[in-house]
């Protein structure tokens, strides 16, 4: 019978107990997770496929009801289950266990074939199967803009049809994160020859938001403080950590069947930073010659240009490449950098190797795949960026606008829309009033959120601090980091009791309530890959002062109040050069605009708040990237 053997192909046979994936969620199908319309999210429990992979074939195989009703009778027979048991997740976490038939589910689905196809998001014409690898994916682990970006743009990609999977190290500091925790062991491990012996590494893994997220497991990942270091600096063996990472990564398509199959060899790598840089060299180095991954692409994704990953040349031996590769990953220090007459100056640069290696160059912004090429924002990699030109391409983050929300925002005591912006000032008042400041509406808000290091131009802030302090202003800093400006933050709180308050540390909430209730959000970075809190300003109707560089020049459009016949253009205020008194400028310009011009302000505001920040927007940029580098034919062959 046609349709036994159909059936016999979409399920297999109870698994045995000894089974390596004997338990139900250890053998669930990507395609278990589906929405009906009702968008309740339905994971079958008994490790079948999913009603939509029965719609498939009855689409394909018959047009009458009879022969479809011959086709749920032998598949029911077929696992001798008349009823099947299923999870019922809602999108607040509740869950339901109901039982109904499998005829009732194929039906149901036959039927929202044409039920609510308009609301349904767009899809991508053709699909892939991606893997992400990057040392930090939120909200597993997150230390900036990073895991932001890698816990968000492989949920995208899903929604818009391909399968992917991420891949990270399974960090398990002190307090391990709850999040973590819920992946389960997939019984998998696999075996990384590197650093002079051979290192086992395991497999977790959880199916979240159509994402497969997979954990590495291993002894150096369990130790406290950041995934990079602890309050001492940066661990001493952060090589061997990502270089684990890299092999690990790399076999992770080969032999995990998540949800029964492997992701196979034509896959497309996406390697973010240094971190993952050994992976387009792996691919070149340890596998296609022995014509595993011939078909498969990489990618790598610059986020900070800054992070090499150079370490002593004598450390080549150690990462588990052949030794005729050493080309790929020599690097040279200039003279002025030695750190003595006899040094000669030879390391390994990983970040280089994945340059020179993979198929294709990302940066997170247009800008600053620019400055990237340039002797100022190269660090040494210009000249070797500029021979790839032709490949580098920059893509602006996206955000996470169900989380960054005005409207919703559980973070806020008020909510407001682009249509209403009155919840806006009584965000202002409830920040002044839970900071100590006197509560007024009328005076400018100025807030500053990042980390207090030289990159971030802290320094101009202190150094123009006096002269900001002479407005009639209010200004609020959140941020830790250079133990100094710490200390500087508390003092200037002491002196300026009425006007400044410093938040020493991070805190989400109230990241959140400071991107609410200032009027005027500072960025003066030395240079910004992408920068996100602009972003997370405007959506919220918080315009940015900011220097112009990288991703800061591609996304804050400069007030002109002249255009448009007087309505005026632009999102906030950009300067250049980076200086005191250039920053300066621009604030007194932005705070008289404040002052003396409320309709251009609340235009301002306005252009902001309707500005596409989606991830949905880069998805589809991303898209045409991938469709690029599988046109072309191996970088490295």
């Amino acid at each position: 019978m046609e349709a036994l053997q159909i059936s016999q192909a979409l399920f297999t046979s109870n698994p045995s107990k000894d089974s390596k994936f004997s338990k139900p969620h250890q053998r669930r199908r990507p395609n278990l997770c589906f929405f009906t319309p009702s968008l309740w999210n339905r994971r079958f429990e008994h490790g079948f496929v999913g009603a939509r992979s029965v719609k498939r074939w009855v689409r394909q195989q018959s047009g009458s009801d009879e022969e479809k009703n011959d086709c749920k009778t032998v598949l029911a027979k077929e696992r001798e289950v008349p009823f099947v048991g299923y999870r019922l997740e809602s999108q607040d976490g509740k869950e339901e266990t109901e039982s109904c038939s499998l005829d009732t589910v194929i039906d149901e689905e036959l039927e929202a074939e044409n039920v609510g196809v308009g609301e349904e998001k767009a899809k991508a014409k053709v699909t892939y199967n991606i893997v992400v690898v990057t040392a930090e994916a939120a909200p597993y682990s997150k230390t900036g803009g990073l895991g932001d970006v890698c816990g968000s743009l492989p949920i995208t990609l899903a929604e818009r049809g391909h399968r992917v999977m991420v891949v990270s190290p399974r960090y398990l500091t002190g307090n391990p994160s709850e999040k973590i925790r819920n992946a389960v062991d997939t019984q998998c491990s696999a075996k990384v020859s590197c650093f002079g012996g051979t290192q086992d590494v395991t497999f977790y893994h959880e199916y979240r938001a159509g994402v497969d997220w997979v954990f590495v497991d291993h002894p150096s990942y369990q130790r406290s403080g950041s995934p990079y270091g602890n309050s001492v600096g940066a661990y001493g063996d952060n090589q061997f950590r990502f270089t684990l990472l890299c092999h690990a990564a790399c076999e992770a398509p080969l032999v995990l069947p998540l949800g029964g199959v492997t992701y196979g060899e034509k896959c497309l790598f996406l390697a973010n930073d240094w971190h993952a840089g050994l992976v387009p060299v792996l691919l070149a180095a340890k596998y296609r010659p022995h014509g595993v991954y011939k078909d498969a692409r990489s990618i790598v994704v610059i986020h900070n240009l800054a992070h090499q990953g150079v370490e002593a040349a004598a450390t080549y031996q150690n990462l588990g490449l052949p030794s005729e590769w050493y080309g790929a990953l020599e690097w040279v220090f200039p003279t002025w950098s030695r750190t003595h007459a006899l040094d000669t100056g030879e390391a390994v640069n990983i970040l280089k190797s994945a340059i020179v290696t993979a198929d294709r160059i990302l940066t997170v912004s247009q800008g600053y795949s620019w400055e990237i090429t340039t002797s100022e924002g190269g660090y040494g990699l210009h000249d070797l960026l500029s021979s790839r030109e032709n490949v580098l391409n920059g893509i602006t983050n996206g955000i996470d606008v169900a989380e960054w929300n005005p409207a919703s925002d559980k973070h806020i005591p008020f909510h407001y829309s682009i249509e209403d912006l009155s919840g806006k000032v009584k965000c202002k008042e409830a920040l002044q009033k839970e900071l100590g400041l006197p509560i007024r509406p009328d005076v400018p808000i100025i807030g500053f959120i990042g980390r207090l290091d030289f990159q971030k131009g802290i320094d101009l802030i202190r150094a123009a601090t006096p002269e900001i302090m002479q407005h009639d202003v209010q200004f609020i800093m959140l941020g830790s980091g250079d133990p100094h400006m710490e200390d500087w933050m508390r003092a200037t709180e002491s002196m300026y009791r009425d006007k400044f308050r410093g938040w020493v540390g991070f805190n989400v909430p109230i990241s959140h309530r400071i991107t609410a209730g200032c009027d005027i959000l500072l960025m003066p970075s030395r240079f910004e890959p992408c920068g996100l809190n602009q972003l997370y300003a405007m959506r919220y109707g918080t315009i940015p002062v900011v220097h112009c560089t990288g991703g800061l020049r591609d996304t804050v459009v400069n007030f002109n109040p002249y255009a448009e016949g007087g309505k005026g253009e632009g999102t906030g205020w950009t300067f250049s050069p980076l200086t005191k008194e250039s920053m300066l400028s621009a604030l007194r310009l932005a705070i008289g605009t404040y002052r003396e011009h409320k309709s251009s302000w609340e235009g301002l505001m306005k252009r902001g708040m309707e500005r596409d920040y989606s991830w949905e927007h880069a998805a589809v940029q991303y898209e045409q990237i991938f469709e690029w580098v599988f046109v072309d034919p191996h970088y490295v062959r």
